[in-house]
C-alpha cells in the first residue's frame, strides 16, 4: 500500500482549485436513479468513492460514463433492486439507493451498512422516514426490505435530530410519493441543498431547500437534468488550515465563504488572515505564530466534524491551550494518538480533548486510521520539523483529490511512496 512522505519547514504560497465535493457527489449520483433520463453531473472529483458508488449503480442497471470531471448517467431500466454487502459494505453513503429504489420500483433490498471506524452512524431514522410514506419495512438478516407496491403516499415526518443522510434519503423517495411530504428539522448541510438543487433541475417541486422545512409535492416521475456539484467546503477548510499551519499565503480557487463561516470565525480569532477573493478565499499567515481557541463539533452552521481533525492538528502548535469538544460522532479522536508520537501535548477526556500547543513538532512515522485524520497528520507533517511518513493513506484517497500534487505546487515537499509495505 502507499504511503505519503512530508518533509516540513516549508511555507505554502500559491492558488489551490478546490475540487466538486464528494459529499455532494454521491447523493446527486444516487438520484440518478429517479429518472430514466441522463443526468450529467459536472465538476464530479476523480475518488475512490466516487468510482465504488458507480459500481454499485451500475449493478442496479445504471449506465455510468465519464468524461474528464463529467459524469453522464443514465438508469433507463433498473435492473436490479438489491444492494448486496459486498457493495454496501465498503463505503456507508451507498446505503442512498434505498430511498430512490423503494419510490422508484416500489421495493428496495440495501443491506445495513453497519458501523465504521469513527463509530456508528445507524439508519433508523431512514427506515423511519419511509415508513411514514407508506412502506412496509422488514429487517432480515443484515439486510433491510422495504415494499411499497403501489407507491409511495405524502406524510410529516419529522427528525428527533438534523441527519444528513436521512434527510438525503427521504428527500429523494418524497419526490415520487402521491401527495405532499414535509420533513421538519432538515439538515442544512450545503451538500443536502445542492441535491434540493439538482432534483428541482430534474422537475422536483421542493419548497424550502436550504432551510431546516422541506415541502415536496410528490411528482409521478422526474426528467434528466444537468447539475454542477458544488465546491468541497472540507477541502477548502482543510487547505485553509494548511496554509495557517506552515504559514504563508494562499487562494483557495472556488471556495465558498458562506459554507465555512464557523471555521473562518475561528481563523480570525487565532490571528489567521482569511479574506474573500473574487472566486475564492484568501488565507494567509505570516512570520509570526497564532493564538488557540476553542471548538465544538456541531451540524452546519456549526463547526464540521470533518475539520475537527485537522484544526486538532492546527492547536498543535498554537500560542496557549485549546479545548475541543467532539458531538457528532464518537472514536473520532483517533488521530491524537498519532499527534502525540510527532511531540503534540494533548489529553483525552471521552468526547473532549484539551490541546496546549509547543513550540515544535517533530516528524515521525504516523498511521492513518480514517479520512480526516490521515489529512490532519499531513498538516502536522508540513510544520514538523524533518520527515514524516503517512501509512493507510488509501483512506485519504476516499476524499481528497489530488493531495500531494495541490500541495506541491504551493511549495510543499510531499510525496508519495508507491506501494511501500505497512504495518499495523
Amino acid at each position: 500500500m502507499d504511503r505519503i512522505r512530508v518533509e516540513g519547514g516549508n511555507r505554502l504560497k500559491g492558488s489551490i482549485p478546490i475540487s466538486g465535493a464528494k459529499n455532494a457527489a454521491l447523493p446527486l449520483m444516487v438520484a440518478s436513479l429517479l429518472t430514466d433520463g441522463p443526468l450529467v453531473l459536472d465538476n464530479v472529483p476523480d475518488l475512490a468513492d466516487i468510482r465504488l458508488l458507480g459500481h454499485i449503480l451500475a449493478h442496479l442497471g445504471v449506465g455510468v460514463e465519464r468524461a474528464g470531471r463529467e459524469l453522464t448517467l443514465t438508469a433507463g431500466t433498473v435492473s436490479d433492486t438489491t444492494a448486496p454487502y459486498d457493495l454496501v459494505r465498503k463505503m456507508r453513503a451507498s446505503f442512498l439507493v434505498a430511498g430512490p429504489l423503494l419510490a422508484r420500483c416500489g421495493e428496495a433490498t440495501v443491506s445495513l451498512p453497519g458501523g465504521c471506524a469513527i463509530g456508528a452512524r445507524p439508519v433508523d431514522l431512514h427506515l423511519k422516514g419511509f415508513a411514514a410514506l407508506g412502506a412496509d419495512i422488514e429487517l432480515s438478516e443484515g439486510y433491510v426490505k422495504a415494499r411499497a407496491p403501489g407507491g409511495l403516499t405524502g406524510a410529516q415526518i419529522t427528525f428527533p435530530f438534523a441527519s444528513v443522510g436521512a434527510t438525503e434519503n427521504v428527500l429523494m423517495a418524497a419526490c415520487l410519493a402521491r401527495g405532499t411530504s414535509v420533513i421538519e428539522n432538515a439538515a442544512l448541510e450545503p451538500e443536502v441543498t445542492d441535491l434540493a438543487h439538482c432534483l428541482i433541475a430534474m422537475g422536483a417541486g421542493i419548497e424550502g431547500a436550504g432551510t431546516g422545512r422541506l415541502t415536496i409535492t410528490g411528482k409521478p416521475s422526474l426528467g434528466g437534468a444537468r447539475h454542477a456539484v458544488v465546491p468541497d467546503r472540507i477541502e477548502a477548510g482543510t487547505f485553509a488550515m494548511a496554509a495557517a499551519i506552515a504559514g504563508g499565503e494562499v487562494l483557495l480557487e472556488g471556495a465558498r465563504s458562506e459554507h465555512l463561516s464557523a471555521l473562518t470565525a475561528v481563523l480570525r480569532s487565532c490571528g489567521i488572515e482569511v479574506a474573500e477573493r473574487a472566486g475564492g478565499m484568501r488565507v494567509a499567515r505570516s512570520g509570526a505564530g497564532y493564538g488557540a481557541a476553542d471548538i465544538v463539533t456541531e451540524p452546519f452552521p456549526g463547526f464540521p466534524t470533518d475539520l475537527q481533525a485537522q484544526f486538532m492538528a492546527l492547536m498543535c502548535l498554537a500560542e496557549g491551550t485549546s479545548h475541543i469538544r467532539e458531538t457528532i460522532f464518537e472514536n473520532r479522536f483517533m488521530h491524537a494518538p498519532e499527534l502525540m508520537r510527532m511531540g503534540a501535548d494533548i489529553t483525552l477526556r471521552g468526547q473532549s480533548a484539551e490541546v496546549r500547543g509547543v513550540r515544535t513538532l517533530k516528524g515521525a512515522p504516523v498511521m492513518a486510521t480514517d479520512l480526516r485524520a490521515s489529512v490532519s497528520l499531513v498538516l502536522a507533517g508540513l510544520a514538523a520539523e524533518g520527515e514524516s511518513v503517512i501509512s493507510r493513506v488509501y483512506h485519504l484517497d476516499r476524499g481528497f483529490e489530488r493531495l500531494e500534487e495541490k500541495l506541491s505546487a504551493c511549495g510543499a515537499r510531499i510525496g508519495r511512496l508507491k506501494g511501500e509495505a505497512q504495518g499495523g
